[in-house]
């Protein structure tokens, strides 16, 4: 073990002590966390481009209502009231008479459209003021470059379904005015179940939570765990590709053993983790207590978090040298890099739905599974909602358990793949250097 632990200090010194690993830690957050920051850049660059909506109302009932709309955004909305500046982009409604072919007129729109000219089409079929009667003749299509993500298009809809609403209450003889609320919607407040105080033993207030809460801040530590992976574990495969293309592995391998040898590897890829999530667990504590978020600080799950790093950079670690001593060049390397990178990457494919049903079965069975806990365990435990007590200590086992048979494992493929020279990473050559060691 003495040897070993001199080898991760040398893998340690040589990968901290490097100009690439200073940049790599300042700059891997702004990368994870890009969208974020450009949206907070761009939160007050508003598009001022005035917007043309052509409408063809085949109904007859709901294009003036529209015009209308638009005037009115026009005047409260579009300038502001003491400097007269534009704030946003003002909408103009083109009121079009229906034409008896249809196609060819909306050819003729849909051009102006490509072109510039118009920003929209709205087409009112005939039907849309008994939807339930005439069922497909009730329709609203709205035509342009980029519907589905339209802001335009959300405002049509609610201003055309407010005037159908209106429509609809004068054909059943209702007075709207003597019913001013009869549409008015209240949004049910997310609240947490009460509690009771432990020092004054009185039933507390309820707690409101939030979306930050729900699915921003379990996986911001789970994106992290990803990243330290990325630090310490996966650069292995390449690492030990090279020492063993450049013969430096055969010269270690005469005074050390195999298992030594990738051991040491590994503790030095700890090392490394951990020194980046220091950095980043204390540099985040800090920024978010100062804008004044610390409630939102989920502190029980840090000391899981430190603990699914050692165990995360062990398991993926010894899996990435396992391979990486399989290869004999970087061609190589990189043809096996996808599979090596599966145990990375499966999880990050679920975290939206498993952050969204923290508490389902497939949520449940997913993050027992060893290779996926140091990410979906963590994510379920800094939710809300977290998870029984017992699941984290079962999979923390089920990850001690993996983690020891894949660096035996590994160690095996390790102690052949390393001195081996140009046999190919095939799969049958790699089972059974795991099989027979």
């Amino acid at each position: 073990m003495r040897k070993a632990f001199r080898i991760a200090q040398r893998e340690y010194r040589a990968t901290v002590k490097t100009k690439g690993f200073i940049i790599g830690l300042v700059l891997a957050p702004v990368v994870m966390g890009g969208s974020g920051i450009a949206m907070a850049l761009l939160e007050d660059r508003v598009d001022h481009e005035d917007k043309m909506i052509a409408v063809v109302d085949r109904s007859g009932l709901l294009a003036e209502s529209l015009v209308r709309a638009a005037a009115v955004r026009t005047e409260r909305d579009v300038y502001d009231a003491e400097s007269g500046e534009q704030l946003r982009a003002a909408y103009g409604i083109q009121v079009v008479q229906p034409a008896r072919d249809y196609d060819v007129q909306l050819l003729g729109l849909s051009d102006r459209v490509q072109s510039g000219d118009l920003h929209a089409i709205v087409e009112i079929s005939e039907g849309v003021l008994h939807p339930r009667r005439d069922g497909a003749a009730a329709r609203i299509g709205y035509y342009a470059q980029n519907p589905a993500m339209d802001d335009v298009r959300n405002w049509v809809g609610r201003q055309l379904n407010d005037e159908l609403r209106r429509l609809r209450l004068d054909h059943a003889g209702v007075d709207q005015s003597a019913l001013p609320d009869l549409f008015d919607w209240i949004q049910p407040e997310p609240l947490r179940p009460v509690s009771i105080d432990p020092e004054t033993g009185a039933i507390g207030d309820a707690e409101r939570s939030s979306e930050l809460e729900a699915l921003l801040i379990p996986i911001i530590p789970t994106v992290l765990m990803f990243l330290m992976l990325m630090m310490g574990a996966v650069p292995q495969l390449q690492a030990v590709t090279e020492e063993k293309a450049q013969r430096i592995a055969e010269v270690m391998l005469g005074s050390v053993r195999p298992f030594e040898f990738m051991l040491g590897k590994l503790m030095g890829g700890v090392g490394v983790s951990l020194t980046a999530a220091t950095v980043y667990v204390v540099g985040g504590v800090a920024a978010i207590r100062f804008m004044e978020l610390g409630q939102y600080i989920p502190y029980h799950v840090l000391p899981w978090f430190f603990v699914y790093v050692v165990a995360a950079v062990f398991m993926v670690g010894a899996l990435q040298a396992a391979l990486g001593s399989a290869c004999n060049d970087a061609s190589e390397a990189q043809s096996v890099a996808f599979v090596a990178m599966l145990p990375l990457m499966i999880p990050m494919f679920v975290l939206v739905p498993i952050a969204v049903q923290p508490e389902s079965g497939f949520a449940t069975g997913m993050s027992l599974f060893p290779l996926f806990t140091p990410f979906l365990m963590l994510l379920r435990q800094a939710g809300p909602a977290g998870v029984a007590p017992w699941q984290p200590w079962v999979g923390l086992v089920g990850m001690a358990a993996f983690t020891a048979l894949l660096v035996w494992v590994g160690g095996r493929i390790f102690r052949v793949g390393i001195m081996m020279q140009g046999t190919p990473p095939r799969l049958g050559n790699i089972l059974r250097w795991a099989i027979r060691g």
